[in-house]
């Protein structure tokens, strides 16, 4: 796994139809592996998970999913995407694949608004995990940017720009949450899947709804976690600074802070073999 690394072969085969709509996901590894589920962020789908999950499946049985309005799953209209959606179809899904009750718990690791999600779904609906990385996490109000927020307020506005226009700003965007720059074919990837006639809206809508009540419900509850936590962070994140991941880690009992030298928020394109040996170490304990 190189820091460039261009695969473009991602493929989720298995649906799931959530509250929220279809739900594209997969797993890697052998069946009866320790499971581990992945949480991608926003603008973002599970690809961005690709070279991380396939280390990580050569010990577990590594669970990713493309959360609704994302990636492969379904996008329309009138869907909810908003963080508190997504928190209640995470717990769905981890019903659905047999990953709740004594013993069958996940070790869990999400990046950026998977944070929140994650952290939602274990503080507000009970999910159970046997372990928690939080990367780049999203938990910690204030947060969203000024263009963040004019995206937000004026979706239905950008949602008809030409679809060019629509593209390169999607690209800035996501160029600029890597620290080292991203390979060609890896940014393009990512950008194609917001430049579908279905994608500007879905990329707008999503912002639109996102919102930090969503994380003001739960910030006063970190103090209430039980569990095994690390907190990873891209030292060079330009999206979140460092100084949050500081600040979560010290509000949940027993957290350590993990450092990655030279990556940004997408720390695992920046730099994902050190992110994957962080993880395995994390995952391996105890």
């Amino acid at each position: 796994m190189t820091t460039h690394e261009c695969k473009t072969d991602w493929k989720l085969d298995r649906t799931y139809r959530s509250s929220s709509g279809e739900v594209r996901w997969t797993a890697l590894g052998a069946p009866d592996a320790p499971p581990v589920v992945l949480l991608h962020g926003t603008p973002f789908s599970s690809y961005v998970w690709r070279g991380v999950a396939r280390a990580l499946a050569n010990q577990h049985r590594v669970f990713v999913w493309d959360m609704p309005g994302y990636g492969a799953s379904e996008k329309r209209a009138d869907q909810d995407v908003s963080l508190a959606a997504q928190g209640r179809v995470f717990g769905e899904l981890l019903d659905a694949w047999g990953l709740t009750g004594p013993g069958a718990e996940p070790a869990v690791v999400a990046h950026d608004f998977g944070g929140c999600v994650a952290l939602r779904a274990h503080l507000l609906h009970g999910a159970r995990y046997r372990r928690l990385a939080l990367v780049n996490a999203l938990a910690l109000s204030p947060w969203g940017s000024p263009t963040y927020r004019l995206l937000g307020a004026h979706h239905e506005v950008f949602a008809q720009l030409p679809p060019e226009v629509h593209r390169g700003l999607v690209r800035e965007y996501v160029r600029s949450g890597s620290a080292s720059g991203l390979h060609p074919q890896v940014l393009e990837r990512i950008v194609d899947g917001w430049c579908g006639p279905e994608d500007q809206p879905a990329f707008y809508r999503q912002i639109a709804q996102n919102d930090r009540r969503f994380t003001d419900e739960i910030e006063g509850r970190y103090g209430e976690i039980r569990l095994p936590v690390t907190v990873c962070w891209g030292a060079d994140d330009a999206w979140i600074p460092v100084e949050r991941g500081r600040e979560l880690a010290s509000r949940i009992p027993g957290a350590r802070l993990r450092l990655i030298e030279g990556a940004g928020h997408l720390v695992q394109e920046d730099a994902p073999a050190e992110l994957a040996a962080v993880l395995s170490g994390f995952l391996g304990e105890g």
